[in-house]
């Protein structure tokens, strides 16, 4: 093997990256690293990485928010300023034994390193590992680091998360429990402390953001990318500024649960064969809602998530799934909507009535005012609300009418839904002053079934 040293090319750490290269070299195992746009946050953790792997052989893993970003961002970047792959100046060839391009992957010493995606990252096969770096984990799905942290402790390895911020989303929650931590590394690093960037330049960079995306959004971005503000609104967001409205209200308690005297719990969902499944468990109650649950996973079937329902110590009045939960797969015979109906009855099971997704999203903006959350039992639910956003149209410089589809996605489709039926629920209720009795949500169904047959004979 060729004799290298490490950090190759002569690479050094800049003056304000010390403090966490030196905590990373003492052995530290928890940094969090809040960094301006172009500080190098990748370039470092690549660096370090190649010293760690030869230091302590081991699984080493480089993880973005999703696969398919994760090969542009770091698998295939350039080096401008050398013309060069990033990880062939981090990993030099001559201390590789293998390359594998199509898993970005590759054995260097006697230590493998991978590049992956906090979306399929608990599908990966082989060694648990040793070292992971979590970057731009505010747009990363937080599950992923709950998972890997027991693996972690258990091998006695690693975690550093580098980022700019992304609104008060776990990024925020990260950084906060790190600076607690009298064992855990915190930087929050901005330009006028690194000083990397002239005035001259933070200016042309201004005014680029506001000419690309309006003044508002424009000083938005900038002061995210620049000056690392967590305040800063995340642009885009389709609930965000909703949720924050429900903690600023107290709405958002551990105070909030299950009403034995109260209405049987309704449950939405968002499902998907080998996706990620979300679901939120409500209950009515007098002027709202309380949303007492939520629960998600992937790589569960109907039948996975059937036995999960049913372990739950919950009434159920009705469970709402959306239309795809009619179509079968070629895995299976039957619909995932035919083995929940053999499960818990056509009673209980219900379709949530078709809709635009615009449709969908007014009405969880109209019915959140309504709710309250139950905040440790929603933690990961309430992540994905307020990191759910519209898709960023490049070409239009404009975001579109669809949403984003990643892991907030899923909790955000699955709240929708229980917001077109809490909708419903809401428009069928009587005058105070008249006060019928006997009105529930099968009421509901039967009238729109009736309304739909009626409107499709015509």
């Amino acid at each position: 093997m060729a004799s290298i040293d490490l950090p190759a090319g002569g690479w050094k750490p800049r003056p304000a990256q010390m403090k966490l290269w030196k905590y990373l070299e003492g052995g530290g195992k928890n940094a969090v690293a809040v960094w301006h746009r172009r500080y190098g946050k990748d370039e470092l953790a690549l660096r370090y990485t190649s010293v760690a792997m030869i230091k302590r052989p081991g699984t080493y893993w480089h993880m973005l928010p999703e696969a398919t970003q994760a090969r542009k961002a770091i698998w295939e970047a350039i080096n401008p300023h050398t013309g060069k792959r990033r990880i062939d100046e981090a990993f030099p060839k001559e201390l590789r034994k293998s390359t594998r391009e199509n898993e970005m992957f590759l054995k260097f010493g006697e230590s493998t390193w991978q590049v992956v995606g906090s979306d399929n990252f608990n599908s990966l096969v082989g060694s648990p590992p040793v070292g992971i770096v979590y970057s731009e984990w505010p747009l990363a799905n937080p599950s992923a680091a709950a998972y890997l942290r027991p693996i972690l402790a258990e091998n006695d390895g690693s975690e550093l998360f580098i980022y700019t911020p992304r609104g008060r989303n776990h990024g925020l929650t990260t950084y906060e429990r790190a600076k607690k931590d009298p064992k855990a590394f915190a930087q929050r690093l901005t330009v006028e402390d690194t000083g990397a960037i002239t005035k001259e330049r933070l200016a042309e960079e201004l005014a680029w953001y506001i000419s690309e995306y309006g003044r508002e959004d424009g000083e938005a971005f900038y002061r995210q990318e620049y000056y690392c503000d967590f305040n800063a609104p995340l642009i885009g967001a389709i609930l965000g500024r909703y949720i924050e409205r429900a903690e600023r209200e107290n709405r958002v308690s551990d105070d909030v649960h299950f009403d034995p005297e109260g209405a049987p719990i309704e449950i939405s969902s968002d499902i998907g064969f080998r996706d990620t499944a979300s679901w939120w468990f409500w209950q009515p109650k007098p002027g709202g809602y309380s949303i007492i649950d939520y629960d998600a996973d992937r790589g569960l079937d109907a039948d996975d998530w059937i036995d999960r329902l049913h372990a739950k110590d919950y009434p159920i009045g009705h469970i709402w799934l959306p239309k795809d939960a009619k179509a079968k797969t070629f895995q299976s015979k039957r619909s995932a909507m035919e083995r929940f109906l053999k499960a818990f009855g056509s009673n209980v099971v219900r379709v949530v009535p078709s809709d635009s997704v615009p449709n969908r999203i007014n009405a969880a903006r109209r019915i959140i005012g309504q709710c309250e959350f139950a905040h440790s039992a929603c933690e990961e639910g309430l992540e994905g609300l307020r990191s759910w956003c519209y898709e960023w149209d490049d070409d239009l410089k404009m975001y579109g009418k669809e949403p984003l589809h990643n892991w907030a996605s899923h909790p955000g489709d699955a709240y929708s839904y229980g917001a077109q039926v809490m909708e419903l629920s809401e428009a069928k209720k009587p005058k105070e002053e008249e006060k019928p009795s006997g009105y529930c949500l099968n009421d509901l169904w039967i009238e729109h079934e009736r309304l739909l047959t009626r409107v499709q004979r015509i």
